[in-house]
């Protein structure tokens, strides 16, 4: 016999449906199948399917009668229902359900998946979504069968749906996924994986409107929540309206010239299944890069699923290689997977990797790589995918090939040459052309670097510029460069002027990529115009790249040979400069952090040192941006610092990034550069203030990467520091990095012990947002021991009566305040069984305002204790529930709530959407209690964001109003003010 869930309740025996009685006689079968192999007893089945006639029980006994004189006369041996001491059990093997078909289904598929073998799992699955005839159960009531305890499996259908729809997508069958994914994305187009997919099916059957139209609604649906879009379904957005693939590659070349042959070789080996890497290689300045990038770009019709760019630093001066982890998080990012759905590990990388590389055509070029172990685990392992590589040592990797690049041939340097400075002043003096390219060594950078200066100098004779190139000797060997290639660059060295020269040498010290003009103004002690104007100058004579607006970057061969120029300067140039320059980073970094995440200004170190020409940040956006585009460059500060003894440099600013890598998941720099601050910080006895934060953070790092015995060590070396100096927010703040990995390792007690002595020392200084963590992880212990606190004694009144009365409705909302009242005094476990109640009653009367009343109370339970992403889940499902709802005081106080919740998450723009919304609804209906929650939540971002005199208008308009309405909040606001130093604090 088979029994269908999946859609309309039906039995089926021998290819014939059979009939199950009436309604109340189904109810009866489709409890105990919900329970099958389990036993239920009469009076739960009363419980469930009459909640409120409560009949007598041997109405129970006669539906089981009748369905056992069904099974009889059917002659279905395979199913009976026994009669046990607790109650009855139907007894049925799993696979007669349509729904345990499904998980095997599901489960066998994700394991062929994952061993590769897509044809069975797609087999696999296509069977299990054709199980689905509508919606789980969509004949009958789910009230009367178990309300709020039936989970139906409607996200695993979504689950298989989406998972077929990827199969087919790389099987090429875009016709099948844009059938399956339109129903699903129409009817939630928040769903941002399935309507990328759909977007992507669409694009390659040619319907470019119908995949914008599915970005719109997805895009207008998440502004609803004030959520923002994916980067996937951004990118896919430019891709329908500009027709360009995902690239990080950098611009072609200008002017590139020459390499006909190695060209050839590259694109014979991209049509080739058995090549999945070519290797180039060669002496510094031949050109190795630019070939690898116009070779990527030529390549670019063949993989129209990507092409990628990664700097891998192997031979770059003062930086250090890039390692395996941190290419592969470049190029996941480049591929479209968010920051923080990056791996932490290595191996979850590459794992991830590979996953996003299956069934693709995606060429990646892997620029300067130091050895094959560096490159080696980010090939691509499938056919249509392509690595390029350039090293200047030979690779011999396998499926691979390689080609080793010398310099020009002299035709196509002399083109080269022509191209560069014009055939207007190189016309008939072919001989004199062919003996500077000579002098060159043939060489493209070399030959770019002369005919930028000779370009620049336009009354040169180019018997002149033959005659510096022969006068110039030798100063060292720079960087592997040959004679030619030395004396190539000392031509143009000596046509820069002192400051532009001392810019230069400069250049080729720094600890990173890249430098801003802010960056080099510190470095060159000047003001940002003076650096722009020196950087420009280099860069027209092609000295710097700019790899993006006012960014220069210096080839390597050329940073070889800056730091090999003589120079009369103080032999402590360098050093002063490269002291100018960690300040800039460390007082701009205290900046940009005091903006991003101004909830942290009280735990950040404070930095004494001064830098004129740090940029400020107007907002938090603005901080963050810089912060995401000098990280590497931070990263090898911090690295050089710790290098040469700069322990202030090292250790604060590493200290001061901690909470940046925490939030865009960059662990391996957050763990790398605290351990350097930790080896300098412990070799200072008396820097117990830079040890107490170093020890700290470093904690909290390696329980986020699972090392929960190592954190709970480094937490408890921070606690005596923090307590000698006196800290008391700090010592509550390791408190609290104690208690969570004691409580993940399983020891409550004296977990409990840990917190409760943290939120006293936060009571201590008023930290209402420690309070509210430690609180939070208190009640999570305490719901998980069943330790229940008391609750207000009028809203346990109210509630006792309403039970006496058997008033559902009004219990589900006096359960809903009573949850409320516990939120604010920190019960959470009690706030959640409360709402959760409150929830169940609301669906038993299907009245929608309590329902979407009590789901947003869960969500506010769920910010209390830090576990933001389900209450964002469960403010959602409010939301929805709301839609349908005419009530502008519900709707009002949703948007209060996901203000505040997007607030807590540091998701300050959102927030500020969630609480104009608010203040806009409460100003309507003229709700003067919402418009101060409304006006105080706005404040608190301004304040937060950094935008203190906008925020003042807020605040003042907050306490006024509650002042008027003789609420206590007037009192909060003003203690709260009271704090600040900001124009906030005006009166």
């Amino acid at each position: 016999m088979e029994f269908r869930l999946l859609g309309p309740f039906e039995a089926w025996h021998e290819g014939a449906p059979v009939d199950l009685g009436d309604l109340q006689q189904r109810y009866v079968l489709t409890v105990l199948l919900l329970h099958a192999n389990k036993p239920v007893t009469p009076e739960r089945l009363i419980e469930i399917i009459w909640p409120e006639q409560k009949p007598r029980t041997n109405l129970v006994t006669g539906y089981i009668a009748k369905l056992r004189k069904t099974f009889r006369q059917i002659g279905a041996r395979d199913v009976k229902i026994e009669t046990t001491p607790t109650g009855y059990v139907l007894r049925v093997n799993e696979e007669q359900l349509d729904t345990a078909r499904f998980d095997r289904l599901c489960t066998e598929a994700a394991a062929a998946r994952q061993f590769g073998d897509s044809h069975r799992a797609g087999r696999l699955l296509r069977e299990a979504v054709g199980l689905w005839r509508g919606r789980f159960l969509e004949d009958l009531d789910i009230d009367r069968i178990g309300g709020s305890e039936v989970i139906p499996p409607d996200d695993a259908r979504v689950d298989a749906v989406t998972d077929l729809a990827e199969l087919e997508l790389e099987a090429g069958d875009y016709r099948s996924v844009r059938d399956r994914l339109r129903p699903v994305v129409r009817a939630d187009p928040s769903l941002q994986r399935q309507a990328a997919l759909l977007m992507r099916a669409l694009l390659a059957n040619g319907d470019r409107i119908g995949a914008m139209t599915v970005y719109q609604r997805s895009r207008e649906t998440l502004d609803e929540y004030g959520m923002a879009t994916s980067p996937e379904l951004r990118w896919l957005a430019w891709l329908v309206q500009h027709g360009e693939q995902r690239s990080t590659l950098p611009p072609r070349p200008a002017r590139f010239t020459g390499r006909a042959e190695e060209l050839a070789s590259i694109e014979s080996a991209a049509r080739s299944d058995d090549v999945r890497v070519m290797w180039l290689s060669g002496m510094p300045g031949v050109g190795k890069t630019a070939l690898a990038i116009e070779a990527a770009h030529r390549l670019s019709h063949r993989c129209p699923d990507g092409l990628l760019f990664v700097a891998l630093n192997g031979f770059t001066p003062n930086v250090e290689p890039t390692t395996p982890a941190e290419a592969l998080a470049q190029l996941l990012l480049g591929l479209g997977v968010p920051a923080e759905q990056v791996p932490p590990t290595m191996s979850g990388r590459a794992a991830l990797y590979r996953a996003r590389l299956a069934g693709t055509k995606t060429l990646m070029v892997l620029d300067n790589a130091a050895t094959e172990d560096q490159v080696r685990p980010l090939l691509p392992d499938t056919s249509g995918c392509l690595a390029i590589v350039t090293s200047r040592k030979v690779g011999d990797l396998e499926a691979g090939a390689n080609i080793r690049i010398g310099p020009l041939p002299a035709n196509d340097a002399v083109d080269l040459f022509r191209n560069l400075v014009g055939e207007e002043r190189l016309r008939g003096r072919a001989t004199q052309v062919t003996d500077v390219v000579h002098r060159c060594g043939r060489l493209p950078l070399q030959i770019k670097v002369v005919a930028s200066q000779f370009r620049r100098h336009d009354r040169w004779p180019l018997e002149h510029l033959l005659r510096l190139l022969a006068e110039t000797g030798p100063w060292s060997s720079a960087g592997g460069f040959d004679q030619a290639g030395i004396i190539a660059c000392t031509v143009s060295y000596h046509q820069l002027d002192d400051a532009q020269r001392t810019l230069f040498r400069l250049l080729g010290l720094i600890p990173g990529q890249d430098l801003s003009r802010y960056g080099a103004a510190a470095l060159a002690h000047c003001d940002p115009a003076r650096a722009r104007a020196l950087l420009d100058d280099l860069h027209a004579v092609s000295l710097l790249e700019e790899t993006v607006p006012e960014r220069y970057h210096m080839l390597d061969p050329l940073k070889d040979f800056a730091v090999s120029v003589p120079h009369p300067a103080t032999p402590h140039e360098g050093q002063e400069a490269l002291e100018r320059l960690l300040d800039f980073y460390l007082v701009t970094t205290a900046s940009a952090i005091a903006v991003a995440f101004p909830f942290d200004r009280a735990q950040q170190p404070t930095v004494d040192r001064l830098c004129p020409v740090a940029p400020a940040f107007a907002d938090q956006k603005a901080a963050l941006a810089w912060l995401a585009t000098e990280r590497t460059n931070l990263v090898a500060a911090v690295r050089y610092a710790a290098g040469h003894e700069r322990r202030e440099h090292t250790w604060q600013l590493a200290v001061l990034l901690w909470r940046y890598f925490n939030t865009t998941g960059h662990l391996e720099d957050w763990i790398e550069t605290l351990e350097l601050a930790k080896r300098i910080v412990l070799a200072d006895p008396a820097n117990r203030y830079g040890q107490a934060h170093v020890l700290l953070r470093l904690a909290l790092a390696h329980r986020r990467a699972g090392r929960l015995t190592h954190a709970l060590e480094l937490a408890a070396q921070a606690l005596p520091r923090w307590v000698q100096l006196g800290d008391t927010r700090g010592e509550a703040d390791t408190l609290c990095a104690i208690a969570k990995p004691t409580m993940e390792l399983g020891d409550h007690d004296l977990a409990i012990a840990h917190f409760d002595a943290a939120l006293a020392k936060y009571e201590e200084i008023g930290d209402a947002h420690g309070q509210a963590n430690a609180l939070s992880m208190l009640g999570h212990l305490n719901e998980l021991r069943g330790n229940l606190v008391v609750a207000q004694a009028q809203h346990r009144a109210a509630v006792r009566l309403l039970r006496t009365v058997d008033h559902t409705q009004g219990l589900a909302h006096a359960l809903d305040n009573l949850g409320c009242v516990q939120q604010r005094l920190g019960r959470l476990d009690e706030a959640l069984v409360n709402h959760e109640e409150a929830y169940t009653l609301a669906v038993d009367m299907a009245d929608s305002t309590a329902q979407a009343y009590a789901l947003n109370n869960v969500g506010n339970v769920h910010r209390l204790r830090g576990r933001l992403d389900d209450a964002v889940r469960f403010q959602e499902r409010a939301r929805t529930v709301a839609n349908g709802v005419a009530d502008a005081h519900l709707r009002t106080q949703l948007s209060l709530d996901r203000g505040t919740t997007f607030r807590a998450r540091g998701e300050h723009q959102a927030a500020l959407r969630a609480y104009q919304a608010a203040l806009d609804l409460a100003t309507d209906a003229g709700d003067r209690t919402h418009l101060a929650h409304a006006n105080h939540g706005i404040a608190q971002v301004m304040h937060a964001i950094g935008n203190h005199e906008r925020a003042v208008d807020y605040w003042r308009a907050a306490h006024a109003e509650f002042h008027e309405l003789h609420q206590p909040e007037a009192n909060e606001i003003q203690r709260e003010r009271d704090l600040f130093s900001c124009a906030c604090a005006a009166v």
